[in-house]
């Protein structure tokens, strides 16, 4: 660990913050937690967005240092506050491997996912579109196939042989899909995954209400 940490993360409940706060009960790192309002869209307060322009989640404050997206927030604490086994190192096999599940459970899921979000929960009824719902399922369905194929198969963690930044990203959108009940169509090996993810004790204290 290069310096001690002066960590505060901004947070909602179910949203991609899990993933950093998750990290960070993996990681052992100190940190204070700061809830933002998440009921009403744009996030939090005036305030915050001298934090969070845009006014998401999450953000994290790192002394005088802000760094947004989750994705690169975790990526930051494993850099800055390493090394550690969450994170799959160049000299190691599976680097490509971490990297690619690291970033696909946002870049590569989050179109579909976002569209079957939308236009089954988010917009008004009047505003969904059925085809663009019906569209979104089946694209994320092949993204949910290519991951039990490609991702799990006969292995116990995405990379690495162990748990890592990888299997936070991606168990967090098979989080969302549950939550929008989403998910009940996955192939049996996702279950058995997600299941096992989510007894981890560092998933309990993120996924809390807090």
């Amino acid at each position: 660990m290069s310096r001690t940490p002066d960590l505060t993360l901004y947070h909602a409940p179910h949203t991609r913050s899990i993933r950093v706060r998750w990290l960070l009960e993996e990681m052992g790192l100190p940190y204070a937690l700061n809830t933002v309002q998440f009921a009403t869209r744009p996030a939090g307060d005036e305030s915050y967005a001298l934090i969070h322009p845009l006014r998401k989640v999450p953000a994290l404050k790192d002394g005088d240092e802000v760094v947004l997206d989750s994705i690169a927030i975790m990526q930051y604490l494993l850099g800055r506050y390493g090394p550690s086994p969450l994170e799959v190192t160049p000299d190691e096999a599976d680097y490509g491997r971490f990297l690619h599940w690291l970033h696909f459970g946002e870049s590569g899921m989050i179109m579909p996912v976002s569209l079957l979000l939308a236009h089954t929960q988010l917009l008004p009824e009047d505003k969904r579109d059925a085809n663009l719902a019906q569209w979104a399922k089946y694209e994320t369905g092949k993204l949910l196939d290519f991951a039990s194929e490609h991702g799990i198969a006969d292995r116990e963690f995405l990379a690495g042989d162990r748990f890592t930044a990888a299997d936070i990203s991606m168990t967090y959108m098979f989080y969302l899909l549950k939550l929008i009940r989403q998910f009940g169509e996955a192939p049996d090996n996702l279950k058995s995954y997600f299941s096992r993810m989510t007894a981890r004790p560092g998933w309990e204290i993120a996924s809390s209400a807090d």
